[in-house]
């Protein structure tokens, strides 16, 4: 990745923005895809030189008061403002550590104990650490079911699972693109992200746009090909014990066809876990 992360950020999101979307007036043919610079810097209030030299690396630590400049004249939410704090060194420590690879006891005990519900944890880079039966059974088009992103972009079931496969794109990238914000050098995710943009040019095009975004709640169109179409919602709970873990929890409308199609994968993976044991005796 480049190591001009915050200039990056910037241009990115500079592009995205045409001056009626910020209520300015423009005239002529313009040279650039979105504001011109100048632009970015009167919406926030600050010299076009001092812009210039933080899109050219050239100030890397601006200020709180900047960055919320920025934050209002560039239109960021919520989470694209924190990942502009976190670039420019702005925002509290958010990394005590190398987030843990396993997943503790009492945690995989919980998931279990949603029998009904597909449940898993992933990490920053979106690796799945741990599943329960029904997700596992769930993913089981996907082999290996061991990264979200690889599994969407590169595995080859990946677009007919997820049908809506865009916008799962989009949000798969934009997920990464947060974990930059927290550690950009981060060995696991620099190679997650060279080798998928080295296998997918959609990634590559997706990872240049520098779109940001958390995962809280989302809903899931699926395809499974043991029981047809299914339509989830899922929540991210944060795992308090080990940072930069998350707890994702699928669920379906009570009674309705999604949740009746989830009880007939639990029964089918439940009957190929019986005859795999089987075998293994």
């Amino acid at each position: 990745m480049a190591n001009n992360e915050l200039g990056d950020f910037l241009r990115a999101r500079r592009s995205g923005l045409r001056p009626e979307d910020v209520g300015m007036v423009t005239y002529g043919v313009r040279r650039v895809a979105g504001l011109r610079r100048e632009e970015v810097a009167v919406l926030a209030g600050m010299n076009a030189d001092y812009y210039t030299r933080l899109e050219q690396g050239r100030e890397r630590r601006p200020s709180p008061q900047v960055l919320d400049a920025l934050s209002r004249a560039l239109h960021l939410d919520a989470d694209a403002r924190a990942h502009l704090y976190r670039l420019a060194g702005a925002a509290p420590d958010e990394r005590p550590g190398r987030i843990p690879d396993t997943v503790g006891p009492a945690l995989r005990q919980l998931m279990d104990g949603y029998p009904n519900t597909p449940a898993f944890v992933i990490n920053r880079t979106l690796d799945i650490l741990a599943a329960n039966a029904l997700a596992d059974a769930l993913f089981s088009p996907f082999e290996p079911a061991d990264n979200l992103a690889r599994m969407a972009f590169l595995d080859p079931a990946g677009r007919h699972f997820y049908t809506r496969w865009n916008w799962t794109a989009q949000a798969t990238v934009a997920n990464l693109r947060q974990a930059a914000g927290f550690d950009p050098e981060d060995p696991r995710l620099r190679e997650l992200v060279r080798t998928l943009t080295e296998r997918s040019g959609e990634f590559a095009a997706l990872w240049s746009a520098h779109d940001v975004r958390g995962k809280t709640r989302d809903a899931k169109h699926l395809m499974h090909p043991d029981v047809g179409p299914l339509v989830l919602t899922y929540q991210a709970f944060d795992v308090r014990d080990a940072p930069g873990q998350q707890l994702i929890i699928y669920h379906a409308e009570p009674g309705g066809p999604s949740a009746q199609a989830l009880t007939l994968l639990g029964s089918i993976g439940a009957s190929r876990r019986q005859s795999l044991g089987r075998s293994a005796d």
